[in-house]
This record gives C-alpha cells, structure tokens and sequence, in this order.
C-alpha cells in the first residue's frame, strides 16, 4: 500500500547509533515489512556492489507459463495414436493449424496457434525429483531436492530483473503469479529485491512457501489520498529530510532522492497500477481469454505492455498420478484458452515478435497408464512449446520412439531450454553474475539455442 506517516514511529537505536524517522511509506512489501524505496534501493545497492546491472536497450519481455507438478507429453504435442490404448492414453488428437502437427483434442486454442509455435518433442534431463528437477529448469542449475527443498540459486526471471530491469522505466522487472514452481522462481542469494512481485492466489502445493515479496495491492493509494494531497505530504517529507540530510550520513541514505522519486513515479504514473485493472480492458477481450487463469493470462500481457521483463502464470497442478482423465478434463481447457488466446492476442497486437512465451513443466509423465488409470513421472521426454521471442515457429524439432519414452532425433538439455528464454532477452550464457563469495559465475554451463529457431 501507499502510506504517509503523520507521526513518527517509535525511536529505534541502529548499529550506527544514528536514531531515524521514515516519513515516507511507499508501496507496502506484506512479507517482510519492506516499502518500494527500499525494494528499488536494494536493486541500486546490488547494482552499485557488482557494476552487472544495466539499462537494458533490449525489446523483448518473457511469459513463462509454468505447468508445476509436469503436464504429459502424449496428452498434448506428442500424440502417439497407434500406440496400445495404455499408452496412447483416454484422448484422440486433432489437427492444428501447422500441417503435419496434431495435438490432443482438449487443445483446440493451441490447435489455432501452432503455426507460431515451435514445439521441441524430443526434450530429456533424466531426473524424476520434482523439487531437484523444477529447481534445474527454473534457475540452470542443480541445487534443491525433495529432501533438501531451500533455493539454492537466482531464478531466471530474477537474473533478467538483476542483468535488465524493466524494459520500460517506472515500472516492475518481474511478476509472479500464482504459488508454483516449488518456489524456484525467486531470487534466492541474489536478494528479495529481485523476486517477483506476487499476483493471485490459486496454490498448487506451496511446498516451499510464499516467496517474500510485495503483491498488486503495493500500488494502491489508500486512507483517501488524492494525488494532489500525495504531493502535498511529500512537500513536507521533503523539507524534513533535508534537514536530516545534513545530519545522517550514513551510506543508507545515499541517492535517497531518487530512489523515493523512483518509487513515487512507479506509483504515480499510473501505468502499472492501471495494469492490474482489469476492467479497464475492452469486455470482448475479457471474454475471449475467459475467467481465472485465461484472466491471469490477459493481465500478463498487460503487464508485458507497461515494460515488465518477465512474467510467470502457474497454471495448475499437473501431477497426475491416477485419474488423469478427470483431472485433465478440469484443467486443460482453462489452461488451453488461456494459453492460445494469449499467443493469438499477442500476435494480433504485433507484440509476439517482443514477447517470448514458453509452456513447459519440471518433466513429462510415463508413457504407460499406471494401475491408477494416472501417469506418474517420466523426465526423459517432454514436450515443451515456445511462441515468439523473435524466433522462427511454425516447427516441430526433434521426435520420440512410438511410445513417447526417449529422443530419437536432436535431444534438447536444460541448459538449451534455458539458453533459449536467455537468447531472447539478449543474454547469453557466458554472460556472468558475481555470486555471494565475490566469484564471477556464468549464467549457464553450457547450453545453446536449437538451430531450427535462429
């Protein structure tokens, strides 16, 4: 929230000695007490301590959707229709709009988007721990386990927000909607001022809690400030610190000026506030993405439009391990029209070009049905789509043998997924981070993008 205090708190003895008053309260960050000021002063102070942090010319923004618990290959892009009926699963396939690609008959949006699509079939990593796995594919690099589940390294969306920023300025570097992903899409060592700001309360799990961080309601103006009364309060903030200027001189107080001023521009600018107010959207196209995630799916591209770098939407719990006919039968519709209307309204908008937006899951399901009637984890193949970015679509890479168990042709690593989401943003992997002992680190050990994209 936006918060003017009239009275000082009370008195508090730091390590300096120095006693300090916060006049000035600005976007509320729930968890863990910080204000905007402070978020956008940790990221100048991380900027100012390893000189990576950038004004970044770069265009192009990320959505990942993220499929947390691992969708199925062989109910969605790698179809197997001759296979036995325990492999080959409860659903038909229908053709899409790229010739020669068929996809499960519960995806008739993504049927109509496909010739924008590159969909890599023959996707491996070879490891069934979804915390060790989702961990691998959210940051590149091994580290968490289903026994040992804390963050061990920066996620990619937090690395974009470290190295780029927003693209525009005055607004956020990263969102977060939705708990899912194990908590892996936070910023780990990298600081809490380079999580994403959360949006949405659907759970899939939370198995390793809220990422701390600030939420949507950050940019509200409340207790009945107008901006005109805003301003008026800030004047006399200002003549205050001033005069604690000359006093303080303390390092944390340095470039307060325009740190505050940051934060009051992304407030008072209205365009990321505005983002997140969906009604404001024509009701047609409130229509066509549809209600809750096909919802979150529409304020993500909003978000995209404000200049946000990267933008995660958790669809779901794909953990199918019996019943997965029922299961899907709920979810993959509202996941398919979220997904497709949102390539298709990018697209329209001219955006998808700037706009990579990615589906994937920690890994893929088994190629037979299990005593269950469910799929249980099979990380050695996964299907895994991708739309815009700048690439070239309209392409199946790689395949399976006939029962979607193993690549046979262009097996694609994590290191290549992530190569890819980073090529986008005009990273690269020999790009470096410094971590916390002072080393500098490339973003990926190796990794590139499958040629059939450039």
């Amino acid at each position: 929230m936006f918060r003017i205090a009239e009275t000082s708190r009370p008195a508090g003895q730091f390590c300096d000695g120095i006693r300090r008053r916060r006049f000035l309260e600005i976007g509320s960050l729930g968890l863990l007490g910080l204000s905007l000021p402070n978020l956008l002063r940790r990221t100048a102070s991380a900027a100012n301590v390893d000189g990576t942090a950038t004004s970044s010319t770069s265009p192009r923004s990320v959505i990942l959707i993220w499929q947390h618990g691992g969708p199925s290959q062989l109910d969605t892009f790698d179809m197997k229709p001759d296979a036995p009926a325990e492999v080959r699963g409860p659903y038909s396939s229908i053709q899409s709009n790229l010739p020669g690609l068929d996809v499960g008959e519960l995806l008739p949006y993504h049927a109509r988007v496909m010739d924008k699509c590159t969909v890599i079939r023959s996707f491996s990593h070879g490891n069934g721990d979804h915390w060790a796995a989702a961990h691998w594919m959210l940051t590149g690099r091994l580290g968490a386990t289903g026994s040992d589940r804390p963050a061990r390294q920066p996620s990619m969306g937090a690395v974009a927000s470290h190295l780029l920023g927003p693209r525009k300025k005055d607004t956020l570097a990263t969102v977060n909607m939705n708990d899912g992903g194990f908590g892996y899409h936070g910023a780990a060592w990298m600081g809490v001022a380079h999580n994403p700001f959360r949006y949405g309360e659907y759970s899939y799990g939370n198995e390793a809690g809220r990422l701390p961080t600030g939420d949507h309601k950050s940019f509200q103006l409340v207790d009945g400030l107008s901006r005109d009364r805003l301003m008026n309060r800030v004047a006399l903030q200002e003549q205050f610190d001033g005069l604690r200027r000359r006093v303080d001189t303390n390092s944390d107080f340095q470039n307060l000026d325009q740190i505050d001023q940051k934060a009051l521009d992304i407030v008072l600018s209205g365009r990321t506030r505005q983002a997140f107010e969906l009604d404001q959207e024509d009701p047609r196209t409130r229509e066509r993405y549809g209600p809750g995630w096909g919802e979150q799916a529409l304020l993500a591209r909003r978000l995209i439009e404000t200049g946000v770098r990267f933008v995660s939407l958790n669809t779901g719990y794909w953990d199918d391990h019996s019943n997965i006919n029922n299961a899907l039968n709920k979810k993959m519709p509202r996941h398919d029209r979220a997904v497709g209307v949102l390539i298709e309204d990018l697209a329209q908008r001219g955006m998808l070009d700037d706009t990579l937006v990615v589906t994937a899951g920690e890994f893929g399901r088994t190629p037979k049905i299990n005593a269950n009637a469910g799929r249980d984890h099979w990380p050695q193949a996964q299907s895994i789509l991708f739309a815009g970015g700048g690439y070239r679509h309209g392409q199946v890479i790689g395949s399976t043998n006939g029962n979607a168990e193993h690549p046979t042709s262009r097996k694609i690593g994590v290191n290549d997924f992530c190569a890819i989401i980073y090529h986008a943003l005009g990273l690269h992997p020999d790009d470096t981070i410094t971590d916390p002992t002072g080393r500098p680190v490339h973003l990926l050990e190796g990794g590139s993008v499958p040629r059939e994209m450039l």
